[in-house]
C-alpha cells in the first residue's frame, strides 16, 4: 500500500500549507512541504516506526558533512516515522560543470582515510535492509562477508538464485584478492548513484541518502558507473584529484555485485538483475573444482 501524506509526518508541531511528492527514491516516499511560515522542507516518511533508520540517516549526513566535506541537507527533525530535511534544489543540473564539481568533491571525501580498518562503529541501512558494518582489517574479507554473502539468505535472493549461483558467488568472493586490489579503506557514501546527487540552492553538488562506512573508494565509483546516467566528466574530474587504478572499471563491475544483490533483496523490479549476477559469476568466479570449463554441456 502506498503511504499517503498525513499531518503527523511533520514532527515538532510543524504544519504544512502545501505538499507535493518528489520522485527518485526506492525505499521511502518523499514530499516537498511548504510550512506555514513559507519555509520549504523535505519529509521522508514510513508507514511504520523506523526511528533507527532515520536516526542512522541523520548521523550519516552529519559525518559526510563534517568528515567528508560534502554538502548535505541539514537535518531539521527526526521522528519515529519520518525525517525532515532542509529543502535543496529538486532538479539536478545535468551539465558537465556540475558533474565535474561532483567528481572532485567525491574524490576529496575519499581522501579521508580510516584508521580502524573497514566498517563502521555501528550497523546501518542500505535502503530498507540492514547494512552490517563490523570492523575488519581485511578489506577482501569485509567486502565478501558484509557486502556480498550477507545477502544470500535474504528471502528474495534465496528464491531467485540456484544452488549453483550461490556456489559461484562464494567462489567469486574467494577470488576477490586476485580480482580487486586492496586500495585501503576510506570514508564512503555507500549508496552513491545519480539520484542521490542533487544540488544546493547555489547549484553546487549536494548528497543525500547515505549508507556510510569505511571501505574501498571503488565501491562508491562502482555504483556511480554501473547504475548509469553519470557523464564521463564526473570520473575524469575525480581523477584530477585522486588518480584511479588503470583497471578500475573492471574492478567496478566486479564490486557492483554488492549492489545487484542488494537490489534483488529489496525487490527492485529490474528483470535483468539475475542475468547480470550470472554473467559476473561466469566471467570472474572461475570453474568449480574438478570441472573443466564447458564440462557437462550437451
Amino acid at each position: 500500500m502506498t503511504l499517503e501524506w498525513s499531518a503527523d509526518l511533520l514532527p515538532g508541531g510543524l504544519r504544512a500549507e502545501a505538499v507535493r511528492p518528489l520522485t527518485g527514491g526506492f525505499a521511502n516516499p518523499v514530499w516537498l512541504c511548504v510550512l506555514a511560515d513559507g519555509k520549504q522542507v523535505v519529509v521522508k516518511a514510513s508507514e511504520e516506526d523506523r526511528s533507527d533508520l532515520f536516526a542512522a540517516e541523520a548521523a550519516g549526513l552529519d559525518v559526510l558533512a563534517r568528515a567528508g566535506r560534502l554538502r548535505t541537507p541539514r537535518v531539521l527533525a527526526v521522528g519515529p516515522r519520518s525525517i525532515v530535511l532542509e529543502a535543496l534544489d529538486p532538479e539536478t543540473p545535468d551539465t558537465d560543470a556540475f558533474w565535474r564539481d561532483a567528481g572532485r568533491t567525491v574524490a576529496r571525501m575519499h581522501s579521508t582515510t580510516a584508521h580502524d580498518g573497514f566498517g563502521w562503529d555501528h550497523d546501518g541501512w542500505l535502503g530498507l535492509l540492514p547494512q552490517r558494518n563490523g570492523w575488519d582489517r581485511d578489506g577482501h574479507r569485509f567486502f565478501a562477508e558484509k557486502r556480498v554473502l550477507r545477502y544470500l539468505d535474504e528471502p528474495r535472493v534465496d528464491a531467485a538464485l540456484t544452488a549453483e549461483d550461490r556456489a559461484g558467488i562464494e567462489r567469486l568472493c574467494r577470488r576477490l584478492p586476485d580480482l580487486v586490489p586492496d586500495t585501503g579503506a576510506c570514508l564512503t557514501h555507500g549508496d552513491l548513484w545519480r539520484n542521490n546527487v542533487i544540488a544546493d540552492l547555489a547549484g553546487h553538488p549536494a548528497f543525500v541518502d547515505p549508507a556510510v562506512s569505511c571501505t574501498w573508494a571503488e565501491v562508491d565509483l562502482a555504483h556511480m558507473l554501473c547504475s548509469g546516467g553519470v557523464p564521463e566528466s564526473f570520473f575524469s574530474a575525480y581523477q584530477e584529484v585522486r588518480p584511479l587504478h588503470a583497471e578500475w572499471r573492471t574492478h567496478a563491475r566486479i564490486l557492483n555485485l554488492r549492489q545487484l544483490l542488494a537490489m534483488l533483496a529489496a525487490g527492485i523490479p529490474i528483470p535483468t538483475i539475475v542475468d547480470e549476477i550470472r554473467d559476473l559469476i561466469g566471467t570472474y568466479a572461475g570453474s568449480p573444482a574438478g570441472r573443466r570449463p564447458g564440462a557437462g554441456a550437451s
